[in-house]
C-alpha cells in the first residue's frame, strides 16, 4: 500500500561488500546524493589522460588540478555517509580530434574508424575519424595510466575505483590485432587484465571493481561467444582478488535499447568469488527477484536514482517514482536534469 513501509524487500536489506556496510542494495551512479543514502555511488566515466577523451564536459583525474577539485566532491558523499568510488575510463577509438592532445588521432586497439554512433543521450548522432592504432610497446603507457589515476583516486580521498571495461571504450573495443593482444580469447582479455593488476597492485584488490559488458554491441563492439568472454574474465578476475565485478544485462545491447535475450548473468555469478553487481532496465520489482533469487548481490539504477534522489525511501513506501528526462541527462548545465528533480515530500498533493 502506498505511503505504508512495505515488508522486508531484497533491495533494502543491508549487505557488506569487502569493508564497506551498505545499508541497502540499490547502487546510484553519477551524482552527488543529496540526501543520506548509506550506500554505494560510483562517478561518472572519469578519464585517466589526455588521450582518454571523447565527450564535452567530462571529468579526468590524470593531474594535481583534477584531483584537487575532486576532494570537495569526496567530502560532500562522505559527509551524507555514503562509499565513493571513482570510475576510471579511456575512450579509445570513441573519441574525435577536437578531445585530443595537439588535435592528434585517438588511440585505440585497432585502426578501423566506428561508423557513426547515437550518442549516450539517445539522439545526438557523433561522426568518427579512423584511431591510430596502440603498438604492442605503448600499451604498457596505458595501462600505467590507469594506474596512475587510481594513485590520484585515493589521494582524492575515494573509497576505491572502477575499471570501466565496457560499452565498447578501450578496454572492450574491436580487437584485430595480431601480435600477443590479439586473437585469442587468452590475448584479447590480457588488456584489460594487465589494467587491472596495475590498479590492484597500486592501490590494493579490495578497492578495485570493474565494470563489463560482454553481451553487449555498444560501439560495434560485440562478441561471437559473450558467456565464454564472460567466464574466462571474471575468472581470470578471481585470480586478482577484485572487490566486485560490475556488470551490464544482457537484455542491453546497446545505450537506450533493451531487447529480448537468450543469454543470462547466471554463469558469471555463479563463478565470481567477489560482489557481483547487476546493471541495465532494472525497476524495483526485477530488482528485487533479482537479489531474492540469488541472481545477483547487487542492482545499480542510474536514470532512476538521478530522477529520484530519494530512491530507497521511494522503494520502501512503494510511492510513485519522479520521470526523469533523458535529454537533460548529459548536459553541461549543473541544476537542471541533475539535481532539480523533488524529493517525495516536497511534492505537493
Amino acid at each position: 500500500m502506498e505511503g505504508k513501509v512495505q515488508g522486508e524487500q531484497p533491495l533494502l536489506t543491508p549487505y557488506k561488500m569487502g569493508k564497506f556496510q551498505l545499508s541497502h542494495s540499490p547502487m546510484q551512479s553519477c551524482i552527488t546524493p543529496r540526501e543520506p543514502l548509506k550506500g554505494l555511488l560510483i562517478t561518472e566515466a572519469t578519464g585517466v589522460s589526455d588521450t582518454a577523451q571523447g565527450y564535452a564536459h567530462t571529468p579526468g583525474i590524470w593531474t594535481k588540478e583534477q584531483v584537487e577539485a575532486w576532494k570537495p566532491i569526496v567530502d560532500a558523499v562522505h559527509a551524507k555517509g555514503s562509499i565513493f568510488i571513482c570510475q576510471l575510463w579511456h575512450v579509445g577509438r570513441v573519441s574525435n580530434t577536437e578531445f585530443q592532445p595537439n588535435g592528434q588521432a585517438p588511440i585505440s586497439s585497432t585502426d578501423k574508424a566506428l561508423t557513426p554512433q547515437i550518442r549516450s543521450n539517445g539522439f545526438d548522432v557523433a561522426e568518427f575519424l579512423a584511431p591510430r592504432r596502440l603498438t604492442t610497446d605503448e600499451i604498457p603507457q596505458v595501462v600505467n595510466d590507469f594506474r596512475l589515476a587510481a594513485r590520484n583516486a585515493m589521494e582524492a580521498g575515494f573509497d576505491g575505483v572502477e575499471i570501466h571495461g565496457a560499452h565498447g571504450y578501450l578496454l572492450d573495443q574491436v580487437n584485430d590485432r595480431t601480435d600477443k593482444y590479439g586473437r585469442s580469447l587468452e590475448n584479447r582479455c590480457r588488456f584489460p587484465l594487465e589494467v587491472v593488476e596495475a590498479v590492484v597492485n597500486e592501490i590494493g584488490a579490495d578497492k578495485v571493481g570493474i565494470r563489463l559488458s560482454p553481451f553487449g554491441h555498444h560501439a560495434e563492439a560485440g562478441d561471437s561467444n559473450p558467456t565464454a568472454l564472460g567466464l574466462y574474465m571474471v575468472e581470470s578476475l578471481n585470480q586478482s582478488g577484485v572487490l566486485y565485478c560490475h556488470m551490464v544485462e544482457p537484455r542491453i545491447r546497446t545505450a537506450g535499447e533493451m531487447c529480448e535475450c537468450p543469454h543470462s548473468l547466471v554463469p558469471l555469478r555463479k563463478a565470481f568469488n567477489g560482489t557481483f553487481i547487476a546493471a541495465g532496465g532494472y525497476v524495483k520489482e526485477d530488482g528485487n527477484n533479482a537479489v531474492a533469487e540469488e541472481r545477483e548481490d547487487l542492482v545499480a539504477f542510474g536514470r532512476w536514482f538521478l530522477a529520484n534522489p530519494d530512491l530507497p525511501k521511494r522503494f520502501a513506501l512503494n510511492a510513485p517514482l519522479n520521470k526523469y528526462n533523458r535529454e537533460t541527462f548529459y548536459a553541461p548545465e549543473p541544476i537542471i536534469g541533475y539535481t532539480d528533480y523533488p524529493f517525495l515530500e516536497d511534492i505537493v498533493e
